[in-house]
């Protein structure tokens, strides 16, 4: 069982700054590759960010390349999100996922693809 708790949300202005973190506990046996996806009210859940295992594979939602960056941190067992130039269009309900995987190297961007939720943290931008 693999336990994700998010932290990091707030309230911020157009154009700040915002990193979101997520701390892995428990034990898969295996690889874990994780994402963030973001939900708004009346919309589905939409992937943000994802990220292999290894690094060295990741993906990012058209609206944020550029602006998002993921990582991950074994040592630590924490996901990152570092979130520049935010817009109001970036405000929701921001959650960390995960899935076990054989493969090291390999990403997942599908919701239902993801085992293992965490509760979710909330991100507003007010202009």
């Amino acid at each position: 069982q693999v336990l994700l708790a998010e932290s990091g949300g707030g309230l911020v202005q157009a154009g700040d700054s915002l990193t979101l973190s997520c701390a892995t506990s428990g034990r898969s046996g295996s690889y874990l590759a994780m994402a963030w996806f973001r939900q708004t009210p009346g919309k589905e859940r939409e992937l943000v960010a994802t990220i292999s295992w290894s690094g060295d594979g990741s993906f990012y939602a058209d609206d944020v390349k550029g602006r998002f960056t993921i990582s991950n941190d074994h040592a630590k067992n924490t996901l990152s999100l570092q979130m520049n130039g935010l817009k109001p269009e970036d405000t929701g309900v921001y959650y960390c996922a995960a899935v076990s995987t054989p493969y090291s190297h390999i990403y997942y961007y599908l919701v239902e693809e993801f085992e293992y939720w965490g509760q979710g943290t909330q991100v507003t931008v007010s202009s």
